[in-house]
Order: C-alpha cells, then structure tokens, then sequence
C-alpha cells in the first residue's frame, strides 16, 4: 500500500539510541519546505533530552508531554491526532510527528490495552492514508516489552514485516470475547435515559452513566438495533453492555473516523460510544454482529 502518509517506527533502550533516530528525523522536518514546526510527543525526560541536544533549534520544534496528548482509549487519540492535523499541519496535512505512547502507563497496563494500542497503529495507515503526514512512532524497550515491539513492527510499513491492517485487525479480533457473565441482566429497552438509570443501579456514577447510556443508545442506532434485547454487567465503572444485531457492521474503521463537526456529540454513531468507552469490540458473524461496550 502506497499513501502519502509516511508511518515509520523505531526501537531504541538507551537514551543515545533515542537522540540518534529522534534529531535527524525532527531535523529533516526543520529542512522539509512548506513544513510547520516539527512536533516532539514523548515523556518529560525524553522532551529534556531534546531541548538539550536541539539547542538553539528547539524553538523551531514544538514540544507535547506524551501524557497531554494521550489522555484516554486509543480512539481518543485518534481524535486527537486528526484535530491535531486539522489545526496545525501544512497543505495535504504535511507535518512531522514524533510519538511516543506511554507504554508504561495505560497503553501498557494490560494485554487487552495493548492489543487496542497495536489496533490504532495499524489502522492509523488507513484513517490517514490521504495525508502527507510524516510520523515516527518510538518505541522504549524499557517500557514496552518485546511483545508490544513485535506487534507493532507489523503494524509499521518501515519494518519489513508489515501486514495490511485490516489482516491485522481480523487476527487481533479472532481472539475471542469471554462470554457474559450467567447473571447478566436483560435489558428490553435501549433509550439512553433507560441504560442511564439501569448503569445508575449498578454503581455507576451520574456522569457517567449519562454518558455510556448515551452511548449504548447510539451504538444500538448505528447498527441497527433501534428495539429490542442486550445485555448489562458489571458494577461502577466496569459496566459492560453488549448488543447484537442482525446486521453485519463489515468496516473495520467503523467509529474511528472522525466526523465532521467537533465531538463527541450524539448522533454521531460508533464515533461517540468509542470516544466515551474504554473498549468498543465490533465482532462480525455469518448472522450478524456483536457490540461490546466496557465504559472504563
């Protein structure tokens, strides 16, 4: 796959093995003509380094503590890059990212977050393919384990053991779902006020339960389950619901393209239940699909 975009990673476990792929790479944005400010996403102690070694050039690169820029689920960060672009990038969206997750905070924290960190990666090459955007993911043995490196090597076109996302998503699904618990309630009615008050029963504070009623109810919408049964669980903010429907969702970048208008706002399907909840597992079958909201 050939796209402007320019999605490129690298590995490093010293702090010289940093400074060696992160200042060329933030060099050749000072270079690239017709280019923003370079920007630096990366811990406190990697942006320190940077000032030091940039000198006089670090008021020409734009320095983001990775903490303020990755402040939720790895939908939110896709909204966070995309507005990013929209805000700040050249024409075609040309700018040049460094990025560095934190590995050794929530992306890191569980296998079942990892795996949706690896999901972003590997959809980013798809969500941003028409732009001429040119990022680098770095990636810190210290934090990230050789497991999470090896997952993302293949999320990464540069690494010689890319695979297409979609693939990659489809193998990251055939994991499969843990089954509901046997007392799981059954909920006939899927307003968003309704949800509201059963996720209210179960210890889920008023905020938020206003909001993954909201987006139960726009999740239903979006795949067609405007009536009829799901399932609740869990207590406080483990609340977890799951929808079927009789009808395929069969895009993988369903609810991780950004709408138009600035969000997350209702009506707007998927993309609000993903940018409310933690998870939002989309799950095809010959017969339908099945929609799984945890909320945190």
């Amino acid at each position: 796959m050939t796209t402007p975009f320019d999605h490129r990673m690298t590995v490093y476990g010293t702090d010289d093995q940093f400074l060696a792929t992160a200042l060329p790479f933030l060099t050749e944005g000072l270079n690239a003509a017709g280019e923003p400010p370079p920007v630096a996403i990366a811990s406190p102690h990697n942006l320190a380094l940077l000032r030091d070694a940039l000198g006089a050039d670090v008021k020409h690169v734009t320095l983001i503590d990775h903490a303020e820029w990755y402040t939720g689920s790895a939908a939110n960060a896709v909204a966070q890059g995309a507005g990013y672009l929209a805000a700040h990038a050249g024409p075609g969206g040309r700018v040049h990212l460094l990025m560095e997750p934190v590995w050794n905070g929530r992306a890191g924290r569980s296998p079942r977050e990892a795996t949706e960190w690896i999901r972003y990666e590997a959809l980013a090459n798809l969500l941003f393919a028409p732009l001429a955007t040119t990022a680098l993911c770095a990636y810190d043995t210290r934090t990230a384990g050789p497991a999470i490196v090896d997952a993302a090597r293949r999320a990464h076109p540069d690494t010689g053991v890319y695979e297409e996302p979609v693939r990659l998503v489809a193998e990251l699904d055939a994991v499969p779902l843990a089954p509901p618990p046997p007392d799981a309630e059954l909920l006939t009615e899927l307003a968003a006020d309704a949800v509201r008050d059963r996720a209210r029963d179960r210890g889920l504070a008023l905020a938020d339960a206003e909001l993954f009623g909201t987006a139960v109810a726009e999740a239903a919408e979006a795949v067609g389950q405007r009536a009829g049964t799901a399932l609740l669980w869990g207590e406080g903010a483990q609340c977890v619901c799951e929808l079927r429907s009789g009808r395929r969702v069969g895009d993988p970048l369903a609810g991780f393209v950004p709408p138009d208008a600035g969000g997350p706002a209702p009506g707007q399907g998927l993309w609000y239940a993903r940018q409310v909840c933690a998870y939002v597992d989309v799950r095809d079958d010959r017969d339908g699909a099945t929609v799984r909201l945890q909320y945190a």
